[in-house]
């Protein structure tokens, strides 16, 4: 089995639509995909009633949260299989999607002061419907020339956490993630968590602490760990107990990741949907 548990569509910032990413996965020779829009779950019904034949579906979010409180830095956390209609989780999902807008706004202002001439309108119409982020506001900055691929703006420079443009959100806590998401019956991992190139990173007495407080797993296998990172990753992950995953954080054409290519083990899949009473992978009918 091959299985990638960490895409984006339209209903976030990738730039399929859900329909057209499950069936790129189908074609990408992918068995198992999770659709893991930021902090919404409103791709799901339409990748549903597109998955194909031969392709299952493991409905998810990536969740921002904050490592710290207020002086802290984002970490972001998958959810795997939780009950989408749980209310307390869904409205914190709520609070986070509804700053999005005021700050890609704030953003857009800085890099107007920074003599930047990208315009709020734009970067809207590049969000669509979707929940409207700084992989929006990069992709309006290619357009006029200023970087040359979106992962350039997520620099000290531009985008990233500690950038000249940057702007905060409304983020959850990361142990109140664990504990929201267990209560709606899903699954916690934490996406890319030594990925230095985004910014600051949990330390491993972070991740033991996120351990002791239910989190499930770590995602090992990702484009922005190397090789030796891996290792380390999975050492930790051994001495906590926690699961590994693998996945490409699919963006469509707005990162190079392909689907699939970084999968993970059939048996740590299984163990997700073991430990999952939210909700259920749903099998591809044809659509």
């Amino acid at each position: 089995m091959r299985i990638d548990l960490h895409t984006h569509s339209t209903a976030s910032d990738g730039t399929d639509t859900p329909a057209e990413l499950v069936r790129n996965a189908a074609a990408a020779g992918l068995d198992v995909v999770a659709l893991t829009d930021h902090d919404g779950v409103g791709g799901h019904a339409e990748a549903i009633a597109a998955l194909p034949a031969g392709l299952t579906l493991v409905t998810g979010a990536e969740l921002s949260c904050r490592l710290g409180g207020p002086d802290g830095f984002s970490v972001h956390m998958l959810a795997y299989l939780f009950d989408p209609l749980e209310p307390e989780l869904a409205r914190e999902r709520d609070l986070v999607r509804d700053d999005r807008v005021p700050r890609a706004i704030a953003m857009v202002a800085k890099l107007n002061e920074l003599g930047v001439p990208v315009s709020w309108e734009r970067v809207a119409q590049i969000a669509g419907d979707g929940a409207v982020g700084r992989p929006h506001v990069a992709t309006a900055m290619v357009e006029l020339g200023v970087i040359d691929s979106v992962s350039d703006a997520f620099t000290s420079e531009w985008l990233a956490g500690d950038g000249r443009a940057f702007v905060e959100k409304h983020e959850l806590d990361p142990f109140d993630a664990i504990r929201l998401v267990k209560a709606a019956g899903g699954v916690t991992v934490l996406a890319h968590p030594f990925a230095l190139k985004r910014g600051n990173c949990a330390s491993e007495s972070a991740i033991a602490e996120l351990a002791s407080a239910g989190l499930d797993g770590i995602e090992v296998d990702h484009m922005d760990h190397d090789a030796p990172t891996r290792a380390r990753l999975r050492g930790l992950a051994a001495d906590l107990s926690l699961l590994t995953t693998g996945s490409s954080d699919y963006h469509g054409s707005r990162k190079t990741c392909a689907l699939g290519e970084f999968t993970t083990d059939p048996e740590i899949y299984g163990e997700i949907t073991r430990r999952a009473t939210g909700a259920f992978p749903v099998p591809g009918a044809g659509g």
